[in-house]
């Protein structure tokens, strides 16, 4: 009805029949205000199209267990169910276990515990899961549940949110994985530097006495196995300082095509005659810049594996290539950065690999080998190196299928330098210079002291910069070149330099360590044009460090 000169009112009429007492037919009519109610009413419709409108737009699975005396009666499946499961809302109607079917069966148990104490009211955190799609592919899922109390505070439903989580779990995992071999990483590098020195001493006291003894001599084969072990001793240290990306290195823009192409010989004669060893590059290659040594290392570790997963004859493919991403790539891979790379791709027909060895392939001292046929550090070696360059790797592979390793390395702004070629050179001798020496292991000072003297140098021997300086003063303008440990106490090898540099002018300098790289980097003599000798040295590298530092201009 409508007042004079007002809005539309709701009312409700009710009418009831009666008669007077002479017989006559009467109505009474009993008018009701019912604006409030119908507004409630027009409320409660709105409420309830704007909740199908919004779980209709949201690709989260939301849905409401409706209960009855503590037990579910009914649940209503919103549309968001077909995203996250593949199946549409009639499917879950149709058939009432068809949620908990598709729970993987070694989460059920959780799964049902978890609906029980939501269907009793009880507080509970969301809880993640995996479910088997209509596709047959396995997600995660993150199951959220809110209960809703009548005026009594009887459970009368509750409502849920089911959000599929996998790509944060992937990314979850990539992390922890990342961490995990930081963690490894720092370990490597923290025992690096005592076992350097070890070596040293092992090494250079070794080469002396074999220099002493005549080849006949039967202790000279001893001893000759003897600097054998500690110089593979030596390689699986280099290995874990690789793992760490913490290895001394010595970066060169690089083309990587006439980088391989210089090793595929030694590559043939490393994988046998057995396996077909194929070279596809890619034709204008980016540049890279990074240590050529770590490109031999990378393929060596690789073609050995791909080699050893071969039975009998088969084919290892080596290729080059160009990759670029953007940032919408990278924020689902978390080892990936935005750019431009050159691709390395090594490819095997071998046996393959499961997900189970997939997910600890680059940990050091994994490996799949019987006991005394590898390390475990080859393939931590690659990851460590490609990690210490800014790239990234990718593996795939299945068991019967063979394997491929993808290398991203970053490209560089630049031209390619040219690649030079190693040649054997017989041992570099002294002239009679003088060479102060300072080192704060008396071990390490003694053997260096006697090396450089057979070489034919005047040695001056410091057990502290301290002393060095001392030294120094009481032999004006007779040291020529300073060779001195990085890492001492009181004061480091640059700052001794430095004050030496005051008294001689002209002195030449090379630094030494068998710390990483990471820390001596800090003290800046890693910086291009600095002479530095990593340990554990043998005669061959301290004869040409030194010999290379005083004929420097």
């Amino acid at each position: 009805m409508v007042k004079t000169g007002h809005l539309p009112l709701w009312v409700r009429l009710d009418a009831i029949a009666a008669r007077h007492e002479d017989g006559t037919l009467v109505c009474r009519v009993v008018m009701s205000d019912i604006a409030e109610n119908k507004r409630m009413e027009m409320a409660l419709r709105e409420s309830e199209e704007r909740y199908k409108r919004i779980t209709h737009a949201i690709t989260d699975y939301v849905y409401t267990v409706h209960m009855e005396n503590g037990t579910a009666v009914s649940t209503a499946h919103g549309p968001g169910c077909l995203a996250v499961t593949g199946y549409h809302e009639n499917e879950f109607a149709q058939d009432p276990f068809l949620w908990l079917g598709i729970v993987v069966p070694e989460d059920r148990d959780r799964v049902i515990e978890h609906a029980k104490r939501a269907a009793a009211g009880e507080e509970t955190q969301p809880l993640e899961h995996r479910i088997l799609r209509k596709d047959e592919e396995i997600r995660w899922v993150r199951n959220t549940t809110v209960p809703h109390r009548d005026g009594y505070g009887v459970i009368v439903s509750y409502d849920g949110l089911i959000q599929d989580i996998t790509e944060h779990k992937l990314l979850e995992g990539q992390f922890h994985q990342a961490q995990k071999m930081e963690s490894v990483g720092r370990l490597a590098g923290g025992v690096a530097h005592d076992f350097n020195n070890m070596l040293s001493v092992i090494i250079g006291y070794g080469e002396l006495a074999m220099e002493k003894m005549d080849p006949a001599d039967s202790l000279h084969g001893d001893l000759r196995e003897i600097l054998n072990a500690a110089e593979r001793s030596t390689a699986i240290v280099r290995q874990l300082l690789a793992f760490a990306r913490k290895q001394t290195i010595v970066p060169e823009v690089l083309d990587l095509n006439e980088t391989i192409e210089g090793m595929l010989k030694m590559l043939r004669r490393l994988i046998g005659e057995d396996i077909d060893l194929a070279w596809l590059p890619e034709t204008g290659l980016w540049p890279i810049r990074m240590d050529p040594s770590q490109i031999d290392q990378i393929l060596a570790n690789l073609c050995v594996n791909a080699r050893d997963a071969i039975a009998g004859v088969g084919k290892i493919t080596i290729e080059t290539g160009r990759a670029s991403f953007d940032e919408v790539y990278c924020a689902d891979n978390i080892d990936c950065a935005p750019g431009d790379f050159a691709l390395l791709t090594v490819n095997d027909n071998g046996c393959g690999m499961d997900k189970e060895i997939l997910a600890n392939l680059f940990e050091p001292f994994f490996t799949t080998k019987r006991a005394g046929e590898g390390t475990g550090l080859g393939l931590a070696t690659v990851y460590g190196i490609i990690k210490q360059n800014n790239g990234f790797i990718h593996v795939d592979s299945e068991p019967g299928k063979g394997t491929t390793f993808e290398i991203y390395l970053p490209r560089h702004e630049g031209e390619a330098g040219m690649i030079s070629v190693d040649s054997s050179q017989p041992i570099s001798r002294g002239r009679g210079e003088t060479v102060l020496m300072v080192e704060d292991e008396k071990a390490i000072l003694t053997l260096g002291k006697t090396m450089l003297e057979n070489l034919g140098y005047t040695v001056l021997g410091a057990n502290s910069p301290e002393d060095a300086l001392t030294l120094a003063r009481e032999h004006t303008d007779e040291i020529q070149l300073l060779v001195t440990d990085v890492i001492m106490p009181g004061m480091n090898g640059l700052d001794l330099a430095e004050q030496l540099i005051v008294l001689y002018p002209e002195i030449k300098v090379l630094f030494m360590s068998g710390y990483t790289a990471t820390t001596i980097a800090h003290h800046g003599v890693l910086d291009e044009g600095v002479r530095f000798l990593p340990k554990p040295f043998s005669m061959q590298d301290i004869a040409t460090k030194v010999r290379e530092a005083l004929d420097q201009e």
